[in-house]
């Protein structure tokens, strides 16, 4: 068994001295240290060695298989080495080839707005607030002065989770649970995503929206044409003109549009404006007493106003793009302009 135990050790060093590969040194291994291997094979034939020989048959099997497994790990290590060696002389870089630009990415136009909209009513003392997207009726509808017989639910377009819950039409909602949760003065603007059944060039089934509102002591309209006017004149610039033209809300009353001089033509008359020489930007208005009643707020004591935009249209006139869809189709050209 010694000899047998000896015979095969040479026989393995000059087989692993001879091997040129990983591969090879591997079958190396596993014909003679794997489970049907010759070490393998000589440790179950110990079991007719006399009790004297077999302790030492066994530590000299032992000796033997961890002097193969130090061969074969220091053969490794040379291959190893070797085929390194190989690849640093074969594989050489071209430093004369150009180098690989990496795009640096940037903010969608729409958050780019939203921002540049949030930052000019921080400015002027206003907070932000949001809400869930998932809405009650409550908070969407009810609360707001528009009632489940109301007509001006036909011109939401409203997705219906449930009878009583939907996908929010407007931003509105933050301001009913805002006033629910604190008591006046209250000043604050709410971006946010909205649902409305509806997609064309100019309207997406999801779009986004930004509401403000403002309530304490003896507000007036006069406030409300102040507060919009310095927000549109910081915006879109000094020189552009500013109107409010009377309209309804079921919220406010009494209640406006607000545009402003085309700023495509600067007000001569475009296609853009129809030959108006204006452009719709916002509706507006004076909260009215019945969405104070809602929100446990005396309308004999307050007053505030409201308004709300859409912020894709805003986009659209700030940066001259005359699809809303662009802002949705993640193409990367129109993207990389912003």
């Amino acid at each position: 068994m010694k000899e047998r135990l000896q015979a095969m050790l040479d026989t393995a060093r000059g087989a692993v001295s001879e091997v040129e590969s990983e591969k090879s040194l591997q079958d190396v291994r596993v014909h003679y240290l794997g489970k049907k291997g010759e070490m393998t094979s000589i440790m179950k034939s110990m079991g007719g060695l006399s009790p004297e020989e077999r302790p030492i048959v066994g530590a000299l099997a032992n000796q033997v298989k961890e002097e193969l497994e130090q061969l074969i790990e220091a053969r490794q290590g040379d291959i190893r080495q070797v085929e390194i060696a190989r690849r640093l002389k074969e594989e050489t870089i071209d430093v004369t080839l150009p180098g690989r630009r990496r795009f640096a990415g940037s903010k969608h136009p729409i958050t780019l707005v939203t921002e540049e909209i949030v930052e000019i009513f921080s400015s002027l003392g206003f907070g932000v607030a949001e809400g869930p997207e998932i809405e009650k009726d409550f908070y969407n509808f009810e609360a707001l002065n528009i009632p489940k017989d109301h007509p001006a639910r036909d011109m939401q377009d409203t997705f219906y989770v449930s009878d009583d819950i939907v996908l929010r039409t407007h931003t509105s909602p933050v301001q009913i649970r805002t006033m629910l949760n604190q008591p006046p003065p209250v000043r604050i603007i709410a971006p946010g995503t909205v649902y409305r059944r509806d997609s064309d060039i100019t309207h997406s089934p999801m779009f986004h929206q930004i509401e403000g509102f403002l309530v304490d002591h003896k507000i007036t309209f006069g406030d409300l044409k102040g507060i919009l006017t310095t927000f549109i004149n910081c915006f879109f610039g000094e020189n552009v003109g500013v109107r409010f033209r009377p309209s309804f809300f079921p919220f406010t009353e009494p209640s406006a549009e607000v545009d402003i001089q085309c700023v495509i033509c600067g007000g001569k008359g475009c296609r853009v404006c129809k030959n108006s020489g204006w452009l719709e930007i916002l509706g507006s208005g004076m909260i009215d007493p019945e969405v104070f009643k809602s929100v446990n707020y005396d309308p004999e004591v307050y007053s505030g106003f409201a308004f709300g935009m859409g912020l894709e249209r805003v986009a659209m006139l700030k940066y001259g793009v005359n699809d809303l869809r662009l802002f949705f189709e993640n193409d990367i050209r129109f993207l990389r302009q912003f």
